[in-house]
């Protein structure tokens, strides 16, 4: 998608080469017509999943997979918490997930009576990278006995994974922003057109 990556090279902010910090625009800051844009994007691309509900990890693809779902017809949107609040009395699925960028491991949790066998889940995250968090929704989709109907992510790093993982599971991929290097402060895209 030619204008997330035309603002990843204006707006990002490349850390040590490793680490894309988008926080203007994507994680702190959302830019809300951007987000809708890339919404739209996916709910063309995903039109034919069959897909029931959205699922994402809290909270940078929050945005993004609202406005996915928002698109598709308001699904239903779904989000793993990362700690379980103390007025959670419900079962939970739960999985373990390793951060990439905050060098840690959470437990991902979503109660049970919103995921069931029979859902075609759609995975919306803000990222792909090592895949962990995508691979910590699928665990919950499985426990759950659902489907997943295909993973988008605004921003891939591919270099990182990630892609290779999921697809061995099967799964469709879709990014936005494919990004194939990092390296000495520059960005480097992978093109499909």
């Amino acid at each position: 998608m030619k204008i997330l990556e035309e603002r990843i090279l204006k707006d990002g902010l490349l850390i040590e080469d490793r680490i894309l910090k988008v926080d203007s625009f994507i994680n702190f800051q959302i830019d809300v017509e951007l987000t809708d844009e890339m919404g739209r994007e996916f709910a063309r691309i995903f039109k034919y999943s069959g897909a029931t509900k959205v699922l994402t990890v809290e909270t940078s693809g929050l945005p993004l997979a609202y406005a996915v779902a928002r698109h598709l017809g308001d699904l239903p949107l779904l989000f793993a918490k990362k700690y379980k609040p103390n007025t959670n009395v419900d079962e939970d699925y739960s999985a373990e997930v390793r951060s990439f960028t905050k060098e840690n491991v959470n437990i991902i949790r979503v109660p049970k009576k919103y995921l069931s066998e029979g859902d075609k889940v759609l995975i919306i995250d803000d990222f792909l990278a090592s895949g962990a968090a995508s691979l910590g929704l699928l665990d919950l989709i499985g426990q759950a006995g659902a489907e997943c109907v295909g993973v988008g992510v605004a921003i891939e790093k591919e270099f990182q994974g990630g892609r290779a993982l999921l697809e061995a599971k099967g799964l469709r991929v879709v990014s936005l922003a494919h990004i194939t290097r990092m390296k000495d402060g520059k960005i480097e895209f992978h093109y499909t057109e």
